[in-house]
């Protein structure tokens, strides 16, 4: 006969092991479906934190492809006309955390800030989020391929 601690215990530990499964597989990456709230969450943090460089309606700043006399590019936009849907989202999560710096060539000067201690690591998913459902389905699922060959290739 079972004693009832083993059975909970038991259940317990699996339900462990699954959350480790589901965070090494969305652990930095929001859900396909966020919630209402989630989106507002992540707009009104983007609007307090992003839209002074890129845009309140995420149109990026001006001829943001050439070289301001500093060198450095202006904000990109983050509507499906910019470039940020090119990139997976661990690396999208890792720019807006760590800033610029540790994705790009050694030496490369960016106004990008890391925020890293300013903002939480679940209110960076919620700026993503909201971000992501601004694009056109069709972008969505792009960038979401983008991320599944990531993950394939991290493997």
């Amino acid at each position: 006969m079972f004693k009832p601690v083993l059975i909970i215990g038991g259940g317990v530990a699996v339900l462990v092991v699954l959350g480790f499964i589901a965070w090494g597989r969305f652990g930095t990456v929001e859900s396909d479906h966020p919630s209402a709230q989630r989106l507002a969450q992540g707009q009104t943090i983007y609007h307090e934190q992003c839209a002074s460089c890129h845009g309140a309606n995420l149109e990026g700043q001006p001829n943001w492809r050439e070289r301001q006399p500093n060198g450095r590019l202006p904000a990109p936009p983050h509507d499906a006309s910019g470039h940020i849907w090119h990139h997976p989202d661990d690396v999208l999560f890792g720019i807006t955390k760590h800033g610029l710096a540790p994705y790009a060539p050694h030496g490369y000067e960016s106004d990008m800030p890391a925020f890293d201690g300013k903002l939480t690591d679940d209110q960076i998913r919620a700026v993503l989020a909201y971000i992501k459902s601004q694009w056109p389905p069709e972008i969505q699922e792009r960038q979401k391929a983008i991320t599944e060959q990531a993950k394939q290739a991290d493997r």
